[in-house]
């Protein structure tokens, strides 16, 4: 699918479920890798991500374009647009979007896998480990637990 066929996918969706015209760019966005789609507040485009409609078809596309449309809509009309807000959660479900894309799973066969932990601090006193992604200087840190020393730990 082209963006062309893109656009004019998500100017009839947002007329059909809101009966509202959609007059900015929809395109596709190879680079997203963890979410299905997203809207620009400043330029009010969407992007989608085509990843999405190879793995999952055009139906869980469709509900990842109203997703975007209820951000659209709403952030342009001046309500509550953010995935916390009530009118949010409300126009999500009375046109029947996805809340949440489905993951998108590698060729291999398996899911995307988040880093794992490089570091460990170990308290001096009472052994409790902490994990973490980032180095970081035990000397500025206590142990929550008794308030001990920490120990750096490298797990590479």
């Amino acid at each position: 699918m082209s963006n062309e066929e893109l656009q004019a996918w998500v100017e009839e969706i947002s007329i059909h479920s809101f009966h509202i015209p959609f007059k900015h760019r929809a395109t596709f966005n190879r680079r997203l890798s963890t979410t299905g789609g997203r809207y620009f507040m400043k330029s009010h485009n969407i992007e989608i991500n085509p990843h999405q409609l190879e793995i999952h078809g055009k139906e869980e596309v469709e509900r990842i374009i109203k997703h975007e449309l209820c951000h659209y809509h709403l952030h342009l009309a001046g309500r509550g647009y953010k995935h916390r807000d009530a009118d949010f959660k409300k126009l999500l479900q009375a046109v029947g979007g996805s809340r949440f894309c489905k993951a998108i799973v590698k060729s291999d066969g398996k899911k995307r896998k988040p880093e794992p932990y490089r570091y460990v601090l170990r308290c001096v006193e009472c052994g409790t480990e902490y994990k973490r992604k980032r180095k970081m200087d035990p000397a500025r840190y206590r142990c929550g637990r008794c308030s001990g020393h920490l120990r750096l730990l490298m797990l590479d």
